[in-house]
């Protein structure tokens, strides 16, 4: 069984990209589980004064699920041409530790306006060694859509296919390294 890791870099209630991650998991192909991470607005600040034995519990869970995940999806809003610093504050706490080192992610997208997010987001994770695939970049337009309507194309046949589609070739990503 594969194990992914899914993350939305939005701490809003109804944010697109936390929907685009639920998606993702209630749609993963046989084989493969996309558990959603939910942690993300309970990390404390990272301070390098409290990592080793002070790393604080909410820092250490999300440490030990990407550790233990056999790849890691992101999606992710922009904010101010930038990363929303819940997402980077979470990338932070994984810097000096070896769980990002060969890990294999992929970034979605929930709006086709992120671009420099997207672009910030991709070169964090390089320089962290996360294995970034690119082949087949999946883009489901949500911004500015109301709960019903996000629901509605999330559940279209044709965007959980292409949902399907790219979690399975996530998976071939993985299996190939």
């Amino acid at each position: 069984m594969i194990e992914i890791i899914a993350i939305s870099g939005s701490l809003r209630a109804g944010s697109t990209n936390s929907a685009l991650v639920a998606a993702l998991a209630a749609n993963a192909p046989a084989g493969c589980r996309v558990e959603v991470y939910d942690g993300l607005g309970r990390l404390p600040i990272f301070n390098p004064d409290d990592e080793g034995e002070r790393t604080p519990p909410e820092a250490a869970a999300l440490i030990e699920t990407i550790t233990r995940a056999n790849g890691v999806i992101v999606s992710c809003p922009e904010y101010a041409h930038g990363v929303p610093g819940g997402m980077k504050n979470a990338l932070d706490w994984l810097v000096s530790r070896d769980a990002a080192v060969g890990k294999p992610a992929m970034l979605v997208h929930a709006s086709p306006r992120s671009l420099y997010a997207r672009a910030a987001l991709a070169e964090i994770m390089r320089t962290m060694s996360f294995a970034i695939y690119e082949e087949r970049a999946l883009e489901i337009a949500l911004l500015g859509k109301k709960p019903a309507e996000v629901e509605a194309i999330l559940a279209d046949p044709a965007n959980r296919r292409a949902m399907r589609a790219a979690i399975e070739a996530f998976v071939g990503f993985i299996g190939g390294r």
